[in-house]
């Protein structure tokens, strides 16, 4: 073996946190485990998947109870990740495991990233850890100690340096302990090998790194220089009928979608946001609305973009019921029903400032 790979087993099998996805016994049921938390962590810490985590085992302990559920529940289990793609793919491949692998997961990575969502990293997380496949992974953190342990250079995403990090993991990956290498190479860049201010005193690969025998920690693994992310004026109206509210749910495919939000939209250029509001609620309920009281700003950044969101009270004008011109499906719903439907950050918040305002 490696020296490198066994100075990782060495303090991982010292400093391995206790989570709540890791089973040292392979098992078919493992690697339900190890998808659930795997497609959760993408993009997202630790410490904020473990809450959802034992949320959603608690309800859905395996294949089939995720395949026999219904979208909406399975949206609002993962609402506040973020990602909701995940949770609708996350569906789709329990009810195909359910329906071509007689519920259970296939062991192979070639096999497993054919399942929709799952890509080769997840696929060889899977195959390594659940079933002792000799698979590698490559994630952000992988990345990260690879790039400064052996001085890539080349900018993440670039064809040069995955090629280099493949070669690199492939050499490292210890026969018969893949699983348990993976994870240990994962959680040292997590916890030591971090982005800013890396813990380099207590890693146990600094007098093998590159980085850290040159003193350029902090600027590997260079990264490609990012367009500057757009920021878009965004609105939404709060219309109410007696103790009920309107949302509309949005189309099951493209952002968010089928969360249930309240309506409204971009607000063109030169355009105010009252006059972006009225024409909004016209373009997708064909409703007349006179606005009432300014309720709130709402910020939030998403991956590739920033919005700032309006809300405010409105009434409709006249008798006209509202028209589903662009949304699944439209709701009268009360403010306890809000608590139960699927919403995403933004709209959850301003079902939270209504709530107190709805009496």
């Amino acid at each position: 073996m490696d020296a490198v790979s066994q100075l990782i087993l060495d303090w991982f099998a010292s400093h391995r946190r206790h989570l709540p996805w890791r089973n040292t016994v392979r098992a078919p049921q493992s690697a339900y485990l190890i998808w659930v938390a795997e497609t959760m962590l993408q993009q997202t810490r630790v410490e904020t998947v473990i809450p959802y985590y034992e949320r959603w085992i608690a309800r859905f302990p395996d294949v089939q109870s995720l395949a026999n559920a219904e979208e909406q529940e399975v949206l609002k289990f993962w609402e506040g990740l973020g990602y909701y793609g995940r949770a609708r793919r996350m569906l789709q491949t329990a009810q195909l495991i359910q329906q071509q692998f007689e519920g259970k997961f296939p062991k192979h990575k070639r096999v497993l990233h054919t399942l929709p969502g799952v890509g080769p990293y997840t696929a060889a997380a899977i195959a390594s850890m659940a079933f002792g496949q000799d698979e590698y992974v490559l994630d952000g953190n992988v990345r990260r100690v690879l790039a400064r342990l052996w001085n890539i250079s080349d900018p993440i995403g670039s064809i040069a340096a995955e090629k280099k990090f493949k070669a690199y993991a492939e050499q490292l990956l210890p026969q018969s302990k893949a699983g348990e290498f993976n994870q240990a190479l994962m959680e040292l860049g997590e916890v030591l090998c971090i982005p800013r201010q890396p813990k380099c005193d207590l890693c146990p690969l600094k007098n093998h790194c590159y980085a850290y025998q040159n003193g350029i920690q902090d600027q590997l693994p260079q990264r490609k220089r990012k367009p500057e992310i757009p920021h878009f004026n965004v609105v939404a109206a709060v219309i109410q009928r007696q103790k009920q509210v309107l949302i509309g749910k949005r189309p099951s495919k493209g952002l968010l979608g089928g969360l249930w939000e309240f309506p409204g939209g971009k607000c063109h250029a030169e355009e105010s946001v009252e006059q972006a509001l009225t024409r909004e609620i016209q373009e997708e309920l064909a409703l007349n609305i006179s606005i009432q009281k300014y309720i709130g700003l709402y910020r939030h950044a998403y991956t590739h973009f920033k919005v700032s969101l309006h809300a405010y009270h409105c009434r409709v004008e006249g008798e006209h019921e509202p028209q589903c011109l662009v949304h699944d499906a439209l709701k009268w719903a009360s403010i306890d029903e809000l608590k139960h439907l699927p919403m995403s950050r933004l709209d959850r918040r301003i079902a939270l400032d209504v709530e107190r305002t709805i009496t």
